[in-house]
């Protein structure tokens, strides 16, 4: 099944739509602690869910991204 939202498509193949925070910055090769600042200034996107705060993935991609070009 795929979902588009905003021209941003989302397949549900079996991969998370979400990290936690320190999934996030392994992934971005920095520490919890300044994954939960970049979070905190808005430099990271994420999503507060009750009291858990994720990273999706298409902003974790989009970020990467852009940090490419």
């Amino acid at each position: 099944m795929t979902i588009r939202i905003d021209n941003t498509e989302l397949s549900d193949d079996g991969c998370r739509a979400t990290h936690s925070v320190t999934e996030a910055a392994n992934i971005l090769g920095i520490s919890r602690t300044t994954a939960y600042e970049c979070v905190r200034t808005g430099e990271l996107p994420s999503l507060r869910l009750r009291g858990r705060i994720v990273v999706p993935v298409v902003a974790l991609q989009a970020l990467i991204a852009a940090t490419q070009r």
